[in-house]
């Protein structure tokens, strides 16, 4: 059967395994495609980028015969969805032309009249060297460079590659798929001619932040791989240029490389403390143990905002409460005009931050401590309660310490639901086995609910069962609400920062770690 005209395939270069690699090219069809089919080295961040709607195809194949599809059925996969009309990426590590098998995948689309793109990627060889701090060239050292399989059958009776002109042909070599036959390569270049203290480096799961170099030479890096416990995918580079790592190593410097850390935000939330943390080098789990919704019923805000020539204040403790808060006044046909002649507090910068993007600047916040009894006693200082009406937009469920104290003041505090937090269900079973399985270094908690849903969702049977479950658990909160809140449920606190901003937290796992 021929294609109908509608159908069409790109084939796109995923990159090495950082997620910032792919070509801006690659990242717009991802956002676009209906079906997409991807392997195991393409970085799993980028499935986020799909519509909601669009078919997800894990066809992946690994080392010896942990293969999810044979080739043929891969193509096969890719020409049906084609065929029924579909935008198929067909996403793969690195590029796809370089011991890819795209071209075999390109060959058979257009033995069947497929419309078809390539979309190329960033090479692990290139991404590989450069994240290990080596120039694959440099004009003291060497102006060529090959890449090689190094997947060869080392028992197969002759070899499609060159061994004797490669050994000494070619300054820089680049073995992509070579660890099982590491021993092998690093004989044979010795045996046709190259210098057996050529400097040498293995690179594991390249810019990724599981990223692993060891270095050593011809005569001595098998052994050196073997003791590290060295396993694909992995590249090998042989060459003098390794000698320039030690000038040249930026990114195995940074300060939180190989650190998995979970963040419990909202996935709304999230992409600021996970941006800042994996800039650092970190591997973040995104686990939100809260997400927001509207409150039960906008009457209560829709009945103050009536009335809002009346208030004298509005507060807003968190960027939540903002994003609401101008949500509902919005679809009520409302904006930023309607709090004329109103002030406005917020708990903190970030939240201010917030408020602005509706074109409003706050008149007070506090100076040092950004909690709600940060900002009560900033009003208070400022005598901007006795006698004051005041609007609290805020969640459902929130602490009492600031309306108390300004009620306690003479003020009048009108709280108003605008949004709550309700816990995710379906992903309790992962939770528990990735701390059973030991694969979390560190949790972040940003709120006293996401700490209370994160041992809710755990589902311990006992104190005894909790206990073990966190053992070894690192710990990092916002401020002294969250980490007292931490404490009652056994939880040790191990980062807490003076300021209560997502930078300073960032800035006290990153003490912490050092």
């Amino acid at each position: 059967m021929k294609n109908n005209g509608h159908g069409i395939v790109y084939l796109v270069g995923a990159g090495p395994g950082d997620p910032g690699l792919i070509t801006v090219r690659g990242r717009a069809l991802l956002e676009r495609a209906d079906v997409i089919v991807y392997d195991y080295l393409a970085n799993k961040k980028f499935l986020q980028l799909a519509p909601p709607e669009a078919e997800l195809l894990y066809v992946g194949k690994r080392g010896g015969k942990c293969h999810s599809h044979t080739q043929e059925e891969i193509n096969q996969i890719i020409v049906d969805r084609a065929q029924a009309g579909k935008m198929v990426v067909r996403l793969k590590g690195g590029d796809p032309f370089i011991f890819g098998r795209g071209g075999e995948e390109i060959e058979e689309l257009a033995r069947q009249g497929i419309k078809f793109e390539a979309v190329p990627g960033v090479t692990a060889a290139s991404a590989a060297a450069t994240y290990a701090g080596i120039p694959i060239t440099h004009r003291r050292y060497t102006a060529t460079v090959a890449f090689v399989t190094g997947h060869e059958d080392p028992t197969k009776k002759s070899s499609n590659i060159d061994w004797e002109k490669l050994a000494t042909g070619v300054g820089t070599l680049v073995f992509y798929m070579g660890i099982k036959n590491l021993a092998t390569i690093m004989e044979r270049l010795i045996r046709y001619g190259r210098d057996p203290k050529t400097p040498v480096a293995v690179i594991r799961w390249a810019s990724t932040p599981a990223h692993h170099t060891e270095v050593g030479t011809l005569e001595t890096m098998a052994e050196i791989a073997r003791s590290a416990g060295i396993k694909p995918p992995a590249v090998i580079v042989v060459g003098e240029v390794v000698k320039l790592r030690d000038t040249m190593n930026w990114f195995e410097s940074r300060p939180l490389l190989g650190k998995r850390i979970m963040v419990t935000r909202t996935r709304e939330q999230a992409s600021d403390l996970v941006e800042r943390l994996e800039d650092l080098g970190a591997d973040c789990l995104e686990f939100a143990t809260i997400a927001l919704e509207p409150p039960d019923s906008w009457q209560p805000l829709d009945d103050a905002v009536a009335g809002l020539v009346d208030y004298d204040w509005i507060l807003f403790t968190s960027i939540n409460a903002v994003r609401f808060f101008f949500g509902r006044l919005l679809d009520l046909g409302l904006d930023a005009r309607s709090l004329h002649g109103i002030k406005i507090a917020v708990v903190g910068s970030v939240t201010e931050q917030e408020l602005q993007k509706y074109g409003l600047r706050a008149d007070l916040l506090p100076e040092t401590e950004f909690t709600g009894r940060g900002l009560a006693e900033a009003l208070l200082a400022a005598n901007e309660a006795k006698g004051k009406k005041i609007l609290l937009p805020r969640a459902k469920k929130a602490g009492a310490s600031l309306p108390e104290a300004l009620n306690g003041a003479g003020a009048e505090v009108d709280i108003v639901p605008v949004y709550q937090n309700v816990r995710p269900r379906g992903r309790e079973d992962e939770l528990r086995r990735l701390l059973a399985e030991e694969q979390v270094d560190m949790v972040t908690f940003t709120s006293s609910s996401t700490v209370d849903n994160f041992i809710f969702m755990l589902n311990a049977a006992n104190r005894a069962e909790l206990t073990e479950l966190l053992a070894g658990l690192d710990v990092a909160v916002i401020g002294p609400i969250t980490g007292k809140n931490a404490g009652k449920h056994g939880l040790r606190v191990d980062v807490q920062p003076q300021t209560y901003t997502i930078a300073d937290l960032v800035d006290g796992i990153v003490d912490y770690y050092r």
